[in-house]
């Protein structure tokens, strides 16, 4: 897996696989002419491959990068992470009793036959009307400061998503059906039923993995 994220490991072990960590680096900024879709399609590609170096001539690679889009009139903006409380308090402000969406682009690299197949995941997320002190709170805890958009969803005291359209785990960082279908493309199955396993984990109820998975969605 080409990620560090604390977050992607513990889902993709929900999974079953054997795998173990090997952190991409690249420049993750966007590009002016980039939608946000083709952001994230772009950097999930350059984690595989950066992270494929340090492997031998086996093995698939796993990345992954999540973007939280704004919604205006114009145009979406990608809000990134946080530099500091100062800017996660006005992306959390920004958000605040508003719909944006979250995508996650998947890529999967299969190291000796070259095989880079690709995937991407939406999510509709309304924040609720949390309060400036909630807020503040919140940013206390250091928390926001890792996160795209500067939230947690799973966050069990903030709790600041009021409704969810789409994969839950997605806005986590990994879409868990999204992955499975991927990797079973390339022969490697899980073990677990999946759905179940997640739904359970992250206490939520998935409306969408059956469309997901029949690849309807």
């Amino acid at each position: 897996m080409a990620s560090n994220s604390p977050r992607r490991k513990q889902l993709l072990a929900m999974g079953g696989w054997d795998f173990k960590v090997v952190p991409a680096q690249i420049d993750e900024s966007p590009l002016a002419s980039e939608t946000p879709k083709e952001c994230a399609l772009r950097l999930a590609k350059g984690k595989a491959y950066s992270a494929s170096k340090e492997l031998g001539k086996d093995g698939i690679v796993v990345a992954a990068d999540t973007v939280v889009v704004e919604n205006d009139k114009q145009s979406e903006q990608i809000m990134g992470k946080p530099r500091d409380a100062r800017e996660a308090e006005e992306m959390l402000l920004r958000l605040r009793g508003a719909t944006h969406k979250v995508y996650t682009a998947l890529a999967f690299l299969h190291v000796r036959d070259n095989i880079l197949l690709t995937d991407l995941c939406e999510s509709e997320v309304t924040m609720r009307n949390y309060s400036n002190a909630e807020i503040i709170d919140y940013i206390a805890t250091g928390d926001p400061l890792d996160k795209a958009g500067a939230y947690a969803i799973q966050h069990c005291l903030f709790r600041p998503v009021e409704k969810l359209v789409g994969c839950y785990a997605n806005v986590m960082g990994l879409p868990l059906c999204h992955l499975s279908r991927s990797l079973m493309s390339l022969g490697l199955q899980t073990g677990v039923d999946l759905p179940t396993v997640c739904q359970s984990k992250l206490g939520y109820s998935c409306s969408v993995y059956s469309m997901v998975l029949c690849r309807e969605l």
